[in-house]
């Protein structure tokens, strides 16, 4: 079985609910006040960027796959938007992580600039009973697209090694 753990938001929680940094980022505050200030098509191009990991040296994302994420994000519901960001940054999941009791596949990047790998990845292996962490170098929060590959070769492996531990 494969489970995708986004985030331990008691993590992201602890770690940004006091002033100063974790993992190098600073928490924005995210009102709907803020998303209305400016352009929500603004706001998506921009998002787009860093999700993809497009300011940093070397990238190579296409604009077709930014454009991708600036057109699903205008689909979505400012409300709708606005609440899934509150939810997966307040709901403390560790309770729910400890039930888990099957191999399980964490996928991190380390230069994730949208949910810092400190306060989602490595907390979520370390409560996951029997958890796997697969950690990809100078990868960003946009890793099921930009090595799509690579990361179903992972899950491949990682099924595979499942199946034959249960024969």
């Amino acid at each position: 079985m494969v489970l995708r753990v986004v985030s331990n938001a008691k993590g992201l929680r602890d770690h940004y609910s006091s002033p100063g940094e974790c993992g190098g980022l600073q928490l924005p505050t995210v009102t709907v006040d803020k998303i209305w200030s400016f352009t929500r098509s603004q706001f998506f191009k921009d998002l787009s960027v860093p999700f993809f990991g497009a300011n940093r040296a070397g990238a190579t994302v296409s604009q077709g796959v930014l454009d991708t994420f600036w057109l699903l994000g205008m689909q979505a519901g400012l409300s709708s938007a606005y609440d899934c960001i509150k939810v997966f940054s307040e709901t403390d999941l560790t309770e729910d992580l400890k039930k888990i009791d099957v191999p399980t596949l964490v996928v991190h990047g380390d230069d994730d600039q949208i949910v810092p790998i400190g306060a989602s990845a490595l907390l979520s292996a370390k409560i996951i009973k029997q958890a796997t962490l697969k950690i990809y170098e100078g990868a960003s929060h946009g890793l099921p697209i930009t090595l799509k590959d690579r990361l179903n070769l992972d899950l491949f492996e990682f099924c595979r090694a499942g199946r034959a531990a249960a024969v």
